[in-house]
């Protein structure tokens, strides 16, 4: 087993390191939701700063009573007892792959640390691709085979994850593809593990949103944190809700757990506990963190839009998928490469996400743009034309200036080529 540093933290710290160096480099590799710490989650941080002890496995009493009832105000009736919380939610992710075993189907691409963490843990993934057009869900068809051809070669296959909405395509699945993945592991007995990190940050609010919990609690995972709706990913918590009466699952998990990280940091559950009772002045952040997300997302789009790639219109989180097979530069690492050396333009390869390496797509992360201080970034926040800040604009100008000298690089070299091909007429 070979593991790596994730993709997404070498490609922060190269670009970090080329910074320091003196490059003007423009970050749009790392997903980190790049707004300041809401001073109301700082206060109630201090007030808890001298609970030292380890606390219960499963989390205090009051951070999954509180995760209860996040859950069940959006629909999903939950009890307690059956949250688990842990220092993130990718802990509890790798702890989850523990306790079920088996093999798992992961969507084509997909967020970087499910392979790796299926490597981890000794599980082979099966990557399947989404429906045309959509993202973070494997095609509940191409499941249902995979899963038979598997199980008839002597695997065991136990699980499917989904991203809603997804990392990297940016994309919601529709309550139709999630109806027929209910019914695929139903028929097949897979337990559905749903990573909704990003739920609270859909760009439209009224969008349909479908969980696998709301159609079939009875088998589903699901997973949060605070992450990326309240930008505490240096923070560390998140919680799980365990499907209704999977007493047995919750005993490996909480077995995991006490051999990884015991309990998380008891400061952090009560600020999360207090996040988790979605108060009014945390609402509001949300809100407006949503609506800058999308704003920076549909900009960065229209700059890719208008140097010929295709992409994909986001609907969720702060991430964007183009498709820059149209300058012909090769599979996803070239392009990563041309873009990051010779334009200044961080990001990351798709192959990093499972998808094809002779693709060119690559995961493209805005919330980085949004300002180098507290004070750019608050201003950002609360802006009614975020795109006409200094700093933002800049940023946009930078990325539109790389992306049409690459196209007009590429255009050059593509013509010159052909030109090459063509017979020189013979003179007599």
């Amino acid at each position: 087993m070979t593991v790596t540093l994730s993709a997404t933290l070498a490609a922060n710290e190269d670009i970090e390191r080329r910074r320091r160096a003196g490059e003007r480099v423009l970050n749009l590799a790392f997903g980190e939701a790049g707004l300041p710490v809401h001073p109301a989650l700082r206060d109630k941080l201090v007030a808890a700063s001298e609970r030292n002890g380890y606390g219960p496995v499963a989390g205090a009493a009051g951070l999954r009573s509180a995760a209860a009832g996040y859950w069940t105000r959006r629909g999903l009736t939950t009890d307690p007892e059956m949250v688990v919380c842990g220092p993130g939610s990718k802990s509890l992710l790798y702890g989850v792959l523990l306790a079920i075993g088996g093999d798992i189907v992961l969507p084509m691409p997909s967020w970087v640390s499910y392979a790796a963490q299926a490597d981890l843990v000794g599980a082979e993934p099966i990557l399947v691709p989404p429906p045309v057009g959509q993202g973070g869900v494997p095609d509940p068809d191409l499941v249902a085979a995979a899963v038979r051809h598997a199980r008839a070669h002597g695997r065991t296959v136990r699980s499917v994850l989904v991203t809603l909405p997804d990392n990297p395509t940016g994309l919601l699945a529709p309550p139709q593809t999630i109806s027929r993945l209910v019914e695929v592991a139903r028929e097949l007995d897979l337990y559905i593990i749903s990573d909704e990190i990003y739920r609270d940050l859909l760009h439209d609010p009224d969008l349909a949103f479908t969980s696998p919990a709301d159609l079939a609690p009875e088998r589903t995972v699901v997973t949060t944190g605070l992450s990326k709706s309240l930008a505490l990913g240096g923070w560390r918590i998140g919680v799980a809700r365990l499907p209704d009466d999977a007493h047995d699952l919750r005993a490996r998990l909480l077995a995991v757990a006490s051999e990884i990280w015991s309990s998380p940091a008891a400061p952090i559950q009560e600020a999360a506990a207090y996040a988790f009772t979605d108060p009014p002045e945390l609402v509001e952040r949300i809100v407006r963190s949503r609506r800058l997300h999308g704003v920076l997302a549909h900009a960065v789009r229209e700059r890719f839009v208008a140097a010929g790639a295709s992409v994909p219109m986001p609907q969720g989180g702060f991430y964007l998928y183009p498709d820059l097979s149209h300058l012909r530069l090769g599979g996803s690492a070239e392009v990563t490469r041309v873009l990051l050396e010779d334009h200044g333009l961080g990001v990351l390869p798709g192959h990093a996400f499972g998808d094809d390496p002779d693709a060119a797509r690559v995961r493209v992360a805005v919330s980085l743009l949004y300002g180098d201080s507290t004070e750019e970034r608050l201003t950002a926040l609360t802006s009614r034309d975020p795109l006409t800040l200094p700093w933002i604009a800049a940023s946009l100008d930078h990325l539109s200036l790389g992306l049409t000298e690459l196209s007009m690089t590429r255009l050059t070299a593509v013509g010159e080529q052909r030109a090459a091909l063509v017979p020189t007429p013979c003179h007599n």
